[in-house]
């Protein structure tokens, strides 16, 4: 019998690699770090129910050398009862990410979703344990979708850069671009 349903393979240049975009973590480690608990031990004392905590997030990367980027994870977190100061605690958490072969449409969500969504974990540990440490209950950070806050931020620079380049056609001088590095914030 022969196998004559069988497809002939198709040629090189037009099989479809198996290969994922590769992330891979060199290295991770705590940048910067702050506590402050500016009204201790009165603020101890007095803690009735549980504080008003405001969380920012802000994450940026810079091109090392090729393919290396360093991705940094901010978190800034500010507790309040009323109007008194309860801890304001910042982390400064960064990577160290090497990207393999990556289409260039998907260098920024590597950068931007991937490359946090790893780092987050991290950072979270930080924040509970220096606010733990700090006297309050520990702060546990709800889960971060870094994809919605990177697609949302990214309509934003669409939507701030055709207004600017309407501006820039009616000036003769056009603004420089940045030195490769993005931020984005977000607030929680």
């Amino acid at each position: 019998m022969s196998d004559e349903s069988a497809d002939p393979p198709a040629p090189e240049d037009q099989q479809q690699p198996d290969e994922q975009p590769t992330l891979i973590v060199n290295a991770q480690y705590v940048k910067d770090l702050s506590f402050e608990n500016p009204n201790a031990p009165n603020s101890l004392l007095q803690l009735s129910g549980e504080p008003n905590v405001q969380v920012g997030i802000d994450t940026s990367a810079v091109q090392l050398e090729g393919s290396t980027f360093e991705v940094t994870l901010t978190v800034r977190a500010e507790g309040t009862a009323g109007d008194t100061a309860l801890f304001l605690v910042e982390v400064v958490y960064a990577g160290i990410f090497t990207l393999g072969e990556v289409p260039e449409e998907y260098v920024a969500p590597m950068l931007y979703v991937e490359a946090p969504r790893q780092l987050f974990p991290f950072v979270r540990a930080v924040v509970a344990v220096c606010v733990r440490d700090g006297g309050f209950p520990p702060l546990l950070i709800h889960p971060v979708d870094f994809l919605a806050l990177f697609q949302q931020r990214a309509a934003q620079q669409a939507e701030a850069e055709a207004g600017q380049e309407g501006a820039a056609e009616a000036s003769t001088d056009t603004p420089a671009k940045g030195n490769g590095e993005q931020k984005f914030e977000f607030e929680l």
